[in-house]
């Protein structure tokens, strides 16, 4: 996969499950929810997204059945049993005691498990008897939920035909990537897929990388995604003929701009939609190859300005958010950047984001509009929600 706008062909979604429900006004902050979903109406809405796609010709696998087939394999299940149980924080005495329970599960349960978390109600009364546990109100988790599963670009993004497992910063979801891991490592589709970073690398998650054309990525350096990961990355992509360029762009460290694409994202092979607070101060530090293992830093200079040359066009045509400063605020708030491109100049996007949904027809762009009133509680759109596994050359 060499760009964002490629014709997509295979993309993995996860439809919001049971740990959605494990959000409560106790705990949707630490696990980086701005409110409480409705959890039937996010499922409607992202079946709206996942039926959307599939109308357009592209495969949609689903996360929670690539990894309950992955957990078939006696070594992944041993593998994921073990990445549930945080024996730091549980002591070692209930943490063999819950990794025992884990490993009698079979793989449609344990896959519940890893994704939903458990509580030390829901554990049964025979495992852990201990002081860690009488200490524990029943409702806490023994085993955390993974409400931002739906958001699966950021735990692994594909360049060319190797897969980059990233580093997640952020506590709530660190254990994704250890579910991605087992996902590519054990499921029949993806064993001989080769590996483009590694999780236990420096910081780097895939809402922070854009593949702006054949051989050029262009990394957001923020809140979730630190100069030593972008820079990992970069040698990575390098060393594997991946890449001939990589622009590492730096963006403001908040909640509102967490990622690279909530800001900026491909529409078509020379388009972006862009928040226009940021257009005239994105600036990009240019990577290139030197030597062997070395890499050769750059700028930095306007990003517009590194991005064109790097992709061999004059230059890259921008679609503004919104109208005046006030809607453009509020539209990017709610991820009218967020944009996914099912092929050049088709892309799916919120629907409530009219006047940049309605710029992006004007600019020739094609939208397709889903709802997302509840999905979009995690601070996500469509691009956050979806993670491209093969697309066309373009």
């Amino acid at each position: 996969m060499d760009s964002e706008v490629g014709p997509l062909r295979t993309v993995l979604l996860h439809r919001p499950g049971n740990e959605l429900k494990r959000l409560t006004p106790r705990n949707n902050d630490q696990l980086l929810f701005d409110s409480i979903p409705w959890v039937d109406r996010a499922q409607d809405e992202h079946d709206t997204f996942a039926d959307i796609l599939g109308g357009r010709g592209v495969e949609v696998m689903r996360l929670s059945d690539t990894l309950v087939e992955a957990l078939a394999d006696e070594r992944a299940h041993a593998a994921a049993a073990a990445t549930a149980v945080d024996r730091r924080r549980l002591g070692n005495e209930l943490a063999e005691s819950l990794g025992s329970y884990l490993s009698t599960v079979d793989a449609k349960g344990l896959a519940d498990v890893l994704m939903a978390g458990m509580t030390f109600e829901e554990l049964p009364a025979a495992e852990g008897a201990s002081l860690v546990r009488k200490m524990h109100h029943p409702h806490d988790f023994v085993v955390d939920p993974l409400p931002n599963l739906m958001f699966t670009r950021d735990s692994s993004v594909w360049i060319g035909d190797r897969v980059a497992i990233a580093s997640l910063s952020m506590p709530a979801r660190i254990r994704e990537t250890a579910l991605l891991d087992l996902i590519y490592a054990y499921h029949p589709r993806f064993r001989a897929a080769g590996r483009a970073y590694g999780a236990h690398s420096a910081p780097v998650e895939g809402g922070d990388v854009l593949l702006l054309g054949p051989g050029v990525i262009a990394i957001g350096v923020g809140e979730r995604t630190t100069p030593a990961g972008a820079e990992s990355l970069a040698r990575s992509a390098f060393r594997d003929g991946l890449a001939h360029t990589v622009l590492a762009v730096p963006i403001a460290q908040d909640r509102a701009t967490m990622h690279l694409d909530t800001v900026c994202t491909m529409v078509d092979r020379d388009a972006v939609v862009m928040y226009p607070a940021v257009r005239d101060t994105l600036v990009a530090y240019t990577m290139k190859p030197n030597g062997v293992e070395g890499v050769r830093v750059e700028g930095p200079i306007p990003f517009l300005e590194a991005a064109a040359p790097a992709m061999g066009i004059d230059r890259l045509r921008v679609i503004d958010t919104g109208l005046d400063p006030v809607t453009a605020e509020r539209e990017q708030w709610d991820d009218g950047n967020n944009t996914l491109a099912v092929g050049p100049g088709v892309v799916v996007a919120y629907e409530r984001n009219v006047e940049t949904n309605a710029r992006l027809e004007d600019a020739g762009i094609e939208v397709l509009r889903i709802s997302g009133s509840e999905l979009g509680t995690g601070r996500g759109g469509p691009r956050c929600m979806s993670c491209p596994v093969r697309r066309d050359p373009i």
